[in-house]
């Protein structure tokens, strides 16, 4: 059974990642639900889940078949992400290919390749003691930020803080993973061509 500290930050991780949708279809061109297209790529930002004390989320972007044209060079162009985002601090959790087959009215079928990671956040990996403590101080002395949640759910000041901070790192969290999807989507396009 989930514990009350993993429901409030799986909520507070649902808002920041809402946030970062919303900010991205704002910023690019909006598709249905939470996704967006840039460079002629369709992103998409999954809600969070809570599993066994850790906050997962996906991301996902599609494979341009308009310009990678085989399942050879799909499968070229995954293994070119996969490299490119397995570097770095934060790597995703899993980098699976995905195929999707869709059919919205059951006369054509729409075969769909997607690049898809998985990013898995411990709990306590959610909000830094010392950054809640300046923040708790700042509420405290009348200089709070505007942006701070009032949560009915949380008992104490500090409380709400911890929960604005994990909304606000799920935010920065998903921003940072999609903006390295992002590079490495535009880096691939550009080595396949040269």
């Amino acid at each position: 059974m989930p514990s009350l500290k993993g429901l409030l930050f799986n909520q507070f991780a649902a808002e920041g990642l809402s946030a970062l949708v919303e900010e991205m279809q704002s910023e690019y061109t909006t598709k249905k639900g939470r996704r967006f297209n840039h460079e002629n790529i369709t992103y998409e930002i999954s809600r969070p889940a809570l599993k066994d004390n850790t906050i997962e989320f996906e991301i996902s972007s599609k494979i341009p078949e308009n310009e990678v044209k085989t399942p050879k060079a799909m499968q070229s162009y995954f293994q070119q992400i996969k490299k490119v985002l397995g570097k770095g601090k934060r790597k995703p959790e899993s980098i699976e290919m995905e195929n999707i087959v869709w059919d919205s009215r059951k006369e054509t079928e729409k075969k769909r390749d997607y690049v898809k990671l998985l990013y898995r956040f411990p709990l306590d990996d959610l909000f830094d003691n010392k950054v809640v403590a300046k923040q708790h101080e700042k509420v405290m002395s009348g200089q709070a930020d505007s942006s701070m949640p009032d949560s009915p759910s949380a008992f104490t000041k500090a409380g709400s803080v911890v929960l604005g901070v994990v909304r606000e790192n799920m935010r920065e969290f998903g921003k940072e993973s999609l903006v390295k999807l992002m590079a490495a989507n535009k880096e691939v396009k550009v080595s396949s061509k040269g």
